[in-house]
């Protein structure tokens, strides 16, 4: 198999991982968290770990992907190329750190079903974890997620390493994304209105990932910096 078509491939499965296991695993952590008590049962604690494991595939795939491309996008504009893989990983620390929380609900509800923490105690170290995984999850990531995907889809359109479209409709759903974080800096989103905004960036990526799968990079493209 020709490499580029290869290295499409792989990161057209990482883009697919990626989100399937933010997706999912995200789902899973908020499910659990998201009581009005914070108490991780044995019943959701099982929950709880797959849930922080995908999102630490998440973290993984979203490396992956910024390692590979980086090797493609390298050779149109190396300032670039390294600024994505920058922002990527960065994105990716931040992914690791949001089971962190979840982690230390694990950790409050077996003292506290143990009895040696109070329910205020509790309550509290509750609510601060969480507040801080919300933070990251919700601002940090999706900022230097945008701030790599500009820069990704910028140089495709330049490329046309993909059909410009694609670069056009991941650049316009990137651009949502970070007005729905001013906007949630301003006034709470509830989740209706943050799918509206995010739903574009999802369709596209999980398109993109089939595309590479399918499709790989354009050949003449590639072959102009061969």
């Amino acid at each position: 198999m020709n490499p580029n078509k290869r290295t499409a491939g792989f990161v057209g499965a990482l883009f697919l991982t990626a989100m399937v296991a933010s997706l999912l695993g995200g789902g899973l952590v908020e499910s659990v968290i998201s009581a009005p008590n914070h108490l991780v049962t044995s019943e959701n604690e099982t929950l709880l770990i797959v849930g922080m494991l995908l999102e630490l595939v998440n973290a993984i795939a979203v490396v992956g992907i910024a390692s590979l491309m980086f090797s493609i996008m390298k050779r149109y504009n190396e300032t670039m190329a390294v600024g994505y893989l920058g922002f990527r990983i960065v994105e990716a620390v931040f992914c690791s750190m949001i089971v962190i929380a979840p982690l230390s609900l694990m950790t409050l509800s077996r003292e506290y079903l143990k009895a040696g923490i109070s329910d205020v105690q509790f309550q509290t170290a509750g609510i601060l974890a969480i507040a801080e995984r919300a933070s990251v999850s919700g601002l940090l990531i999706p900022i230097f997620f945008s701030l790599g995907a500009l820069l990704l889809y910028s140089l495709l359109y330049q490329s046309e390493l993909l059909p410009r479209f694609i670069s056009v409709w991941g650049l316009v759903a990137v651009m949502l994304v970070l007005i729905m974080n001013l906007l949630s800096l301003k006034v709470e989103l509830g989740m209706g209105v943050s799918m509206i905004f995010a739903l574009p960036i999802i369709l596209n990526e999980i398109f993109m990932g089939i595309w590479l799968i399918v499709k790989g990079f354009n050949p003449s493209a590639v072959n102009a910096t061969a």
